[in-house]
This record gives structure tokens, C-alpha cells and sequence, in this order.
């Protein structure tokens, strides 16, 4: 039986970025059971790829009671709601047979990983603020995206002089913006450059030099995405609410890796228990961007560890 409940976790601060603000992160958590046994899964319906609470919802209702991974593949897209069944399908199978997911899939134990903390978009005088108040961080990631992005990149070098900076624009510049920029970036010392121009409309960054890694965001969902990144892109973002689970995933970054491409391993602002899978993924990721629980005022139970080695794999009472 999948039931689907929607919840609310509070931000610990009003989270921007370039399509707007929000003060909560609302998910859904998906359960699957079978046999007296139940799996959990979350995701976060976006509305940037026209996900609502209800739309996903009623994708997932769409669904019979009892299916396999493989099934659920060809019967939603990627996107959320095939991402929270799926990740319920697996920590149901973790549970049924009292072995972790990582030891299903063969893999070695996943060991702790730096992330990113992300900053919102703000005044240059508050994002100041917030990268002294975070350099003690061994890497930043912080939100831009605006016409007028200098002040805010120069602040916010000024308040964490020696932290890894990673930049991510969501689609928020145009090419003309990006082409002023990027001296600066560099200039700066930023490690890497976000989706700086739209989905669909970043045929440009095949025309310059990029001797600043650019990572594809909202250009790369799943394995079908590759082909269009080749030439503009030297990293591509992981996320598992773009690429509908867990299992595709893992293929998408078995793929990019033989393409050549850098990794990165993000999320949307959701709770321990939608970042529990992705940690399996982050092995060995370039970049590593899952600090969704570090913005909440509240988690699950059981939510993951922070510490100065970084994430750590989810215990068994939470996922997987």
C-alpha cells in the first residue's frame, strides 16, 4: 500500500533565491508497506518544472499497490514523485531484509562528505554577514542571479577570505550578464559557476572558453539530458528530485562519469530523510551540496549528522 502525506518543516531563515523566497520547506513523505514492513521516502515538488503538493500527489495515486523499481520506471517520469516511491521502494527492501541499501546495490559503506552551505540571496551588507558568520566552512555555495551581482559576490568574498566558493546563478543571468561576470568570478576565486543562464537558452557557453567549470542544474535531469550538455558543461547536479529516484541516480552518474563530466550532488530545502539517499550518491562527488537539513528549524527523527567531517550516511531508523 503508498500513502502520501504532505509536510511542512520550518526554515531557520528566509531562504531567496532568483525566483523568490520561502520560510518553510513543504515535501511530501511517501510510505510504501507490504507484509507488516514500511519504507519512507520524501521529495520536494518544484515549481520551476510545474510540480505542485497536489499534482505529485495525484502522479503517485496514478500507481497499483504493489510494485518493483522496475515497474515504477516506465510508470512516471523523472521528477518527484517517482523519487519519494522510489527511495520508499528501497528502504522498504533495506528493512525486509535487514541489510542497508548500499550493501543491495554492492556498493561500498558510504563514508562521511564535505557539503556546501548554501547562502540565500540578500543585500551585500546581510550576505557579508552570513559568510562570516559561516567561514569556518570549508565551502560555501552562495545564490545570485540578479542583473546587479558584483556588490554581493565582493561581499561576500570579503567576509569568508579563505572558504571555497561556489556560485549557483538559477538561471537568473543573461549571457551578456554571465560574459561581464566571469572575470570577476575568477578573480575572485570561485570554484565553480551554477546554471548561470536559463535551461534552453544556454547554447552560448558552447562558444566561449570555460576557464571557470560550469555545472548544469536545471539543464540536467536524467540520463536522456547528456547529450545536450556536451560542449557546454564540465559538471552536471545530481538531484534526486530531478532524476526520479535513487535508481536513476545512480545510472545518471555511472553515465556522466563515462562522458566525462564532473559531479556535483545537490537538493532541494527538504528534511534528513530526502537527503539519506543522495549521501550514497555524493561518494566521490566533486562537489556535494546537501545541507537541506542545516536550513530547517526542525527535522525528522533520527536526522543525519553534521559534523566537521561533513554528512554522514543515514542510521537505519531514518533510511535505508
Amino acid at each position: 500500500m503508498i500513502t502520501v502525506t504532505p509536510e511542512s518543516f520550518r526554515l531557520a531563515e528566509v531562504f531567496t533565491i532568483s525566483r523568490g523566497s520561502r520560510t518553510e520547506a513543504r515535501v511530501l513523505t511517501v510510505t510504501v508497506s507490504l507484509g507488516g514492513i514500511t519504507g519512507r521516502g520524501e521529495c520536494v515538488p518544484y515549481a520551476r518544472y510545474g510540480e505542485t503538493l497536489d499534482s505529485v500527489a495525484a502522479q503517485i495515486a496514478t500507481l497499483p499497490d504493489t510494485l518493483t523499481r522496475a515497474d515504477l520506471q516506465s510508470l512516471l517520469p523523472a521528477g518527484a514523485a517517482r523519487n519519494a516511491v522510489d527511495c520508499a521502494l528501497w528502504d522498504l527492501e533495506a528493512k525486509a531484509t535487514g541489510k542497508r541499501v548500499w550493501d543491495l546495490l554492492s556498493l561500498a559503506a558510504p563514508q562521511p562528505q564535505i557539503t556546501a552551505f548554501t547562502l540565500s540571496l540578500d543585500t551585500p551588507e546581510r550576505m557579508r554577514a552570513a559568510a562570516a558568520k559561516n567561514a569556518h566552512r570549508p565551502l560555501l555555495k552562495i545564490k545570485l542571479g540578479t542583473p546587479d551581482d558584483m556588490p554581493r559576490l565582493e561581499a561576500v568574498r570579503a567576509g569568508a577570505p579563505a572558504t571555497t566558493i561556489i556560485v549557483d546563478a538559477n538561471e537568473g543571468w543573461t549571457a551578456e550578464v554571465y560574459a561581464a561576470l566571469a572575470p570577476h568570478l575568477i578573480r575572485l576565486g570561485v570554484a565553480l559557476v551554477e546554471q548561470p543562464l536559463p535551461a534552453g537558452q544556454d547554447g552560448m557557453l558552447a562558444e566561449i572558453a570555460r576557464p571557470l567549470p560550469v555545472c548544469a542544474d536545471e539543464s540536467c535531469h536524467d540520463r536522456h539530458s547528456l547529450p545536450d550538455l556536451k560542449g557546454k558543461y564540465d559538471v552536471v547536479n545530481i538531484k534526486l528530485d530531478k532524476t526520479g529516484g535513487l535508481t536513476e541516480a545512480l545510472a545518471l552518474k555511472q553515465a556522466a562519469l563515462a562522458e566525462g563530466f564532473g559531479l556535483m550532488v545537490g537538493c532541494m530545502v527538504g528534511s534528513s530523510l530526502a537527503m539519506a539517499p543522495a549521501t550514497l550518491v555524493a561518494q566521490g562527488a566533486a562537489y556535494v551540496d546537501l545541507d537541506g537539513p542545516l536550513l530547517l528549524a526542525e527535522d525528522r527523527d533520527h536526522p543525519l549528522v553534521f559534523d566537521q567531517a561533513g554528512i554522514h550516511p543515514p542510521s537505519a531508523a531514518l533510511w535505508g
